[in-house]
């Protein structure tokens, strides 16, 4: 029987409040700083001093398809949770970015878990086969990294990460604290390569995505406010992919970005086997565009295929792609620290 995750509806106007600095699509402009989180751009639940997001997800125990969840609370409950990555501070912990601005190209990004007292966590509780997941993404949601950092004793992560253009880009880290009654969280803190930034438009909407020789169709709907299911089917070479490896436990990860503030929802998957065929159910938390990003493994690589869905219109997860529309070139990277779509 399918298991899902319910994501509730969420205030679209709150997208008008991020994402001004390096916004889609947008002009071009010199990066020198990376944007700051306000203390009064989102209203939070918890009185740490920079609320700003999160998103818990749930252990899947069998390596079926695999993912993390986001929990929005209603609209009409505006403020009293956010989805994930849309704070750098909830519950007592901290993203705390050590490297706010990167250079282009490979970089060593460092960071830290700190609690409320502004101490490094050391001790965490393991999901998905890590302690903590890191991803990095651009503001223009044309390069997606999911890496994989090194712990070290005093709390310090590092880890390498390609970041191949000028511009503003957001890391999450999803976690969960092995203190006591502690929570899983994903928080969400912005970093910037400084240079001339040209932000590119959107890939624009298709059922397909290529990566490294395989195909991957995207079936289903994405609905505001509706539980809806997404189904991504993988072949090589017009061939159904029936032998996809676990990877962190399960047969497929997905993560959704929201164009504009970077909701990011990581969703849990359905019940299912080693392909063709990696399920999830998830409910968008508002109209808009997102950009979904599905990692699997065959043959002892992870790779990463990308869509970008729009949520409440006739197109819905399956629209067409404009005739107008050019999408954005992307390449797939993957080395020891994680992998990379960008």
């Amino acid at each position: 029987m399918n298991t899902g995750v319910k994501i509730t509806a969420f205030a679209a106007a709150l997208a008008a409040t991020f994402g001004t600095a390096y916004g889609v699509g947008k002009g071009v402009g010199p990066v020198d700083e990376p944007k700051k989180t306000g203390h009064g751009e989102h209203a939070a639940a918890t009185p740490t001093p920079t609320a700003d997001g999160h998103e818990g997800h749930t252990e899947t125990p069998a390596p079926t398809a695999g993912g993390h969840e986001g929990h929005v609370e209603d609209s009409a409950q505006a403020g009293a949770a956010l989805p994930g990555g849309l704070q750098v501070s909830d519950g007592g912990y901290t993203l705390a970015l050590e490297t706010p601005t990167p250079p282009t190209g490979r970089s060593t990004l460092k960071f830290a878990i700190q609690d409320a007292a502004g101490k490094k966590v050391t001790a965490f509780t393991t999901e998905h086969g890590k302690e903590l997941h890191f991803i990095v993404a651009s503001r223009d949601l044309t390069v997606f990294r999911h890496l994989h950092p090194e712990k070290a004793a005093d709390g310090t992560w590092t880890v390498e990460a390609d970041l191949p253009a000028a511009g503003g880009y957001k890391a999450f880290a999803d976690f969960k604290p092995a203190a006591k009654g502690a929570k899983a969280l994903t928080l969400g803190v912005d970093l910037a390569v400084p240079g001339a930034a040209a932000p590119k438009p959107l890939p624009a909407v298709a059922p397909t995505a290529a990566v490294d020789g395989y195909q991957v169709r995207l079936g289903g709907t994405l609905d505001p406010g509706k539980a809806g299911e997404l189904r991504l089917t993988v072949t090589k070479d017009g061939e159904p992919v029936t032998d996809l490896e676990p990877y962190l436990g399960a047969y497929g990860h997905l993560v959704a970005l929201r164009q504009g503030d970077l909701a990011y929802l990581h969703v849990h998957p359905n019940e299912g086997g080693p392909g063709p065929d990696v399920s999830f159910t998830a409910t968008a938390p508002s109209t808009g565009t997102y950009r979904l990003f599905l990692d699997f493994q065959h043959e002892g690589k992870v790779r990463t295929a990308a869509f970008t869905v729009k949520a409440g219109t006739p197109d819905k997860a399956r629209g067409a792609a404009p005739a107008s529309s050019a999408p954005a070139p992307e390449t797939t990277e993957h080395d020891a620290g994680g992998h990379s779509h960008g």
